[in-house]
């Protein structure tokens, strides 16, 4: 066995952890900073250009103590080595799990069925980073001899979700290429982007690891319909890319095998940003900032290999995910950043956490009797105190939230960016403190209310606080740091599913409606239903089948 398999909840660690939980559960945050002064500085971690304040958490220097038991009693130390090291810790699928790979140094030496990956690795880079120069310079010219304006990403999943965000994120270093995506097996979805694209000037990059997944081939042949009608067949090659493993599928396709980046199976989907799936984002914002992006995620996986767990910040910020999730009962996590620019960063989180941790058969093949994974949501400050911030302040449920900051802004706009920083500084002031009945009666008095209205509108104005966060305050958005970040929660995950006695990175769960589909596609297609069905599904199909003749 790759990694040891120990249910978390036999552990010493947990039981104390249960026994502390009874004791500080109702304690107030106000509480906790009144009995300790140095709590902000004590629970604070100041890493590069990161300032993460953890202090406004229902913890005490015993709690992280205990859970940090927690994490040396499943054997965390244990489980990172074989983490970096390329021992097969996904063994449902047999494979190792390397996406760290991507963005080590040129003189690394890890080792895959007895091969060093790294040359590979960096020629693929060297191959990524001459085709985005390329075009983006106006080299690599269009079928007609035209520079290429547009480029489609055509994937779903982490063939989409992971570069789709990082694009959207970065568009402050863009060039002019403009960059679409497509992923939606919805055909308004593809229409609606190649009904503004000029085919003469526009490049695709078809991301498909088995070059078989029915959304990305339905999108793939569509617009390649689409672009025939205005362009020669010999013109697929020259506008037409693939990242995959299938060169026989990609060549039928008619896509030239130079134009073929490779995938590695030691790479996860929803982890493969940082490999020739991210070939999008170097051309969206050039190769030397996709290689930024790449040395800031290398940055964060040093200091996870070597800070210490009470310094460590997606230990840290996993463990904080455990206590809540497994002793407080939270079943979500809220991620706010305080940037339009990560707009798209909690729906790329939400794969990689809930697909990754959305488990219930631990690493034994035994059905699990406590809580993994935790359901992720979130928009951008201050769009999202105007949304659902009520809830978080005053609705039954305890979601604790993760802010993340950056202090300068890009563009300049200095009163622009206090008001959004004060923003971001004071909801979770106000989440931890609320408001009391006292200071509610005050400002209702110094408005002039009767003492009748006062009593009557009290209860609505209290605010519990008492509501946990996590401040992670970064200088400035930039691609080196935004790697940081998404490889601080890549191994956030990691550590969860170590505590948690799971395997993180298959994803069985999504097959089951897969093939169902293509199940009910051959009966919506034939004029008899052939496959057996429930009630439910048979009307439904009956009725979809009534509308369209």
């Amino acid at each position: 066995m790759a990694l040891k398999t120990i249910n978390p909840t036999t552990t010493d660690a947990w039981k104390k952890l249960q026994a502390h939980f009874e004791t500080i559960k109702d304690t107030h945050l106000k509480t906790l900073f009144e009995q300790h002064t140095n709590r902000a500085n004590a629970m604070l971690i100041q890493w590069d250009d990161f300032f993460v304040d953890y202090s406004k958490h229902r913890i005490t220097s015993e709690t992280l103590n205990l859970l940090i038991d927690l994490a040396n009693e499943v054997d965390l130390p244990d489980a990172i080595q074989h983490y970096f090291s390329g021992k097969e810790i996904n063994q449902t699928e047999g494979r190792a799990v390397l996406h760290t790979a991507l963005r080590q140094d040129k003189s690394a030496h890890i080792e895959v069925d007895g091969t060093n990956i790294i040359p590979e690795v960096f020629a693929v880079k060297d191959k990524i980073k001459t085709f985005s120069e390329s075009v983006i310079q106006g080299e690599l010219k269009s079928y007609s001899g035209k520079p290429f304006t547009d480029v489609v990403n055509i994937g779903i999943g982490g063939s989409d979700l992971g570069p789709a965000m990082v694009v959207d994120a970065l568009s402050y270093y863009a060039n002019h290429l403009k960059v679409h995506f497509v992923s939606n097996v919805d055909g308004d979805h593809v229409n609606e982007v190649i009904k503004k694209l000029n085919p003469e000037t526009t490049l695709f990059v078809i991301v498909s690891k088995t070059f078989t997944t029915q959304e990305t081939l339905s999108n793939a042949n569509t617009i390649r319909s689409w672009f025939l009608k205005h362009a020669p067949d010999e013109a697929i090659s020259k506008h037409f890319v693939a990242v995959s493993t299938n060169i026989e599928k990609v060549k039928a396709f008619g896509i030239d095998e130079y134009n073929i980046f490779p995938m590695w199976n030691w790479v996860g989907g929803r982890f493969s940003l940082w490999s020739a799936v991210g070939l999008s984002i170097s051309l969206a914002i050039g190769y030397e900032n996709f290689d930024s992006l790449l040395r800031g995620a290398h940055k964060m996986d040093t200091h996870f290999k070597t800070a210490d767990f009470d310094k460590n910040i997606p230990v840290i910020t996993a463990l904080l995910s455990v206590w809540y999730n497994n002793f407080f009962g939270a079943e979500s996590e809220a991620v706010i950043p305080y940037s339009q620019y990560l707009n798209q960063f909690a729906t790329y989180l939400q794969q990689g956490i809930m697909e990754s941790n959305g488990k219930s058969i631990d690493r034994n093949g035994k059905p699990i009797n406590y809580q993994t994974g935790t359901i992720i949501w979130g928009e951008p400050g201050t769009n999202s105190q105007h949304a659902f911030f009520q809830l978080i302040h005053q609705g039954t449920k305890l979601i604790p939230a993760e802010f993340i900051g950056f202090a300068k802004c890009l563009h300049g706009n200095q009163d622009h960016q206090d008001k959004l920083i004060s923003n971001f500084i004071a909801q979770t002031e106000a989440l931890m403190n609320g408001k009391t009945e006292a200071v509610v009666i005050e400002e209702l008095k110094a408005q002039g209310y009767s003492d009748e209205h006062i009593k009557q509108l009290t209860p609505f104005k209290i605010f519990e606080g008492n509501k946990p966060t996590t401040t992670i305050f970064i200088d400035t958005l930039t691609p080196e740091s935004l790697g940081k970040l998404i490889a601080m929660y890549e191994h956030k995950i990691f550590v969860q599913g170590i505590i948690w006695n799971i395997f993180s990175y298959d994803q069985f769960g999504v097959e089951l409606g897969k093939q169902l589909a293509n199940s009910i596609l051959k009966d919506i297609e034939s004029d008899n239903v052939v496959n057996p069905h429930d009630a439910s599904t048979q009307q439904l199909l009956a009725h979809y089948k009534s509308l369209q003749s």
